[in-house]
């Protein structure tokens, strides 16, 4: 096979592995904090309903972490199978805050999820609550190194290329901390990790309302926890937003062929060249893949100047055709694999706006929900249509996320590392198309079991209720076993 079929099943596995990855790494970060919060809540109003929250929820946080860990050490292990020429390239950058990460942040995450989770009833509860927020933030902090990682590769910073090792090597290592685009990246996927736990809790609470029966102590419990968990949420979507605009002002500079693809524009748009000296915004857009030419599209006036210029008019965007041409001229002519410079044009678009629009959605979801679920009023449980759309939103953030997550690493496109290193030229050289086959099918099924133990478990634990222990989740004992025997009663 050429090196492009192997290039791309080798693509394809990195991608399949990041992915699956990635749905657990912002649920993980944002469960944490909600639980860190429902325990303090408890701390400072000694209410014992807010003790079990944090422990009922703990054990979901428990589940995502575990099986967040086991896809991370296999996406490591990508490095080494696929990517050997990007690791003997970059290696001695990359490297060094994947290294603090897994003897620092790592090393304290994992420490302190162990003192949370056996403690409880040895520590006071103002020392024991100050376990789960040393989690928290660990886990931000184990992002931020892995993510400074990444930056490197959206923009590198603090190298020099080694020619007679032929290789890049670290001369800066303050720069891979104070690079611009960790600082726009890490904020916004911090506030991402937040959007990710308060939903997905919130939205498990309402499937759970919904098996309740009116009166049931339990109501109490899950109505306290979705109020909780949209505060969180509705602080994330509204740092999203913020952090977001500031992520996609900044590209228009650092990533501009990301930006135009985005944003839907192939020729380049010049306000001060219209007549109504603005820029239009495309609600749609359809580009030929094979031209790079937009085909189709809705445009709205002036938004893109709003977005993008932060004024009603003025601004340009220089488009995909244009961008192509300088960078040929800076770059050189593609080569060993790579046909050109254009990034793929319609899947950015259209995951962006998932992105953006999934976000603006979850926070009226949630604005609602607050409403319906306040302390005088029953709405939340009367309006049963609202808990399934609330329910549904459990698996919003996981679309939001991987959107975003798709722009952040589609949008390099042809680059490895940005404007140093192309995919072609990163991929090992003795791979072949058989380990590749077998190995995708193999990490396939393993994803495969890990997300379908993870469900499985997941819904144990939420059907089992807060009052019950481990061992009997783990049982195989129905879940609905106490809704027939109360079916069998009424009869």
């Amino acid at each position: 096979m050429t090196l492009v079929g192997i290039l791309e099943l080798a693509r394809f596995q990195f991608a399949m592995t990041t992915i699956f990855h990635f749905f657990f790494v912002p649920m993980s970060i944002g469960l944490a904090v909600v639980v860190a919060v429902m325990e303090t809540m408890y701390v400072i109003k000694k209410d014992e309903t807010y003790k079990k929250m944090a422990q009922f929820w703990g054990k979901i946080f428990l589940l995502s972490f575990a099986v967040g860990v086991v896809t991370g050490i296999i996406q490591e292990f990508q490095f080494g199978m696929n990517w050997s020429r990007y690791s003997r390239y970059v290696g001695d950058i990359f490297g060094a805050p994947l290294a603090v990460e897994a003897l620092v942040a790592f090393f304290a995450e994992s420490t302190f999820i162990g003192l949370w989770s056996f403690t409880w009833d040895r520590m006071k509860p103002a020392v024991h609550v100050l376990f789960i927020w040393i989690v928290a933030i660990a886990s931000c902090v184990s992002a931020l190194w892995i993510l400074a990682a990444n930056s490197f590769m959206q923009n590198p910073v603090g190298y020099a290329i080694n020619n007679h090792m032929g290789r890049a090597e670290l001369t800066d290592f303050g720069a891979l901390l104070t690079n611009k685009q960790l600082w726009v990246q890490f904020p916004h996927v911090i506030v991402g990790t937040l959007v990710a736990g308060g939903f997905i809790v919130a939205g498990m609470a309402a499937f759970k309302l919904l098996k309740l029966k009116p009166g049931d102590p339990q109501i109490i419990l899950f109505r306290k926890s979705i109020n909780i968990a949209l505060v969180v949420g509705l602080i994330g979507v509204g740092g999203a937003v913020i952090t977001g605009d500031k992520h996609a002002f900044d590209l228009q500079t650092m990533q501009p062929m990301k930006y135009a693809a985005m944003e839907g524009v192939d020729e380049t748009i010049d306000s001060s060249k219209r007549s109504d000296k603005a820029q239009p915004w495309s609600l749609i857009s359809v580009t030929n893949p094979q031209t790079h030419k937009v085909i189709a599209k809705i445009e709205i006036p002036y938004v893109l100047s709003i977005l993008g210029n932060h004024s009603l008019t003025g601004g340009k965007t220089v488009g995909t055709t244009e961008l192509q041409k300088e960078f040929v001229a800076k770059y050189g002519e593609p080569k060993d694999g790579v046909a050109n410079y254009y990034v793929p044009e319609n899947t950015l678009f259209y995951a962006f706006r998932v992105m953006a629009m999934g976000a603006g959605l979850l926070g009226l979801i949630a604005v609602v929900a607050l409403w319906f679920n306040r302390k005088k009023s029953n709405l939340i449980l009367t309006q049963r249509w609202f808990l399934w759309i609330l329910g549904v939103m459990t698996f919003f953030p996981f679309v939001v996320n991987t959107a975003g997550w798709l722009v952040t690493e589609l949008g390099r496109y042809p680059w490895v590392v940005y404007g140093l290193m192309t995919i072609a030229d990163a991929v090992s050289p003795n791979v072949s198309t058989a380990s590749l086959l077998i190995s995708n099918i193999v990490y396939f099924l393993t994803f495969s079991t890990l997300g379908g133990l993870m469900i499985w478990l997941s819904r144990r634990v939420l059907h089992a209720g807060p009052d019950v222990q481990e061992e009997e989740i783990l049982s195989p004992q129905d879940p609905y076993e106490h809704l027939q025997a109360q079916k069998e009663s009424e009869k």
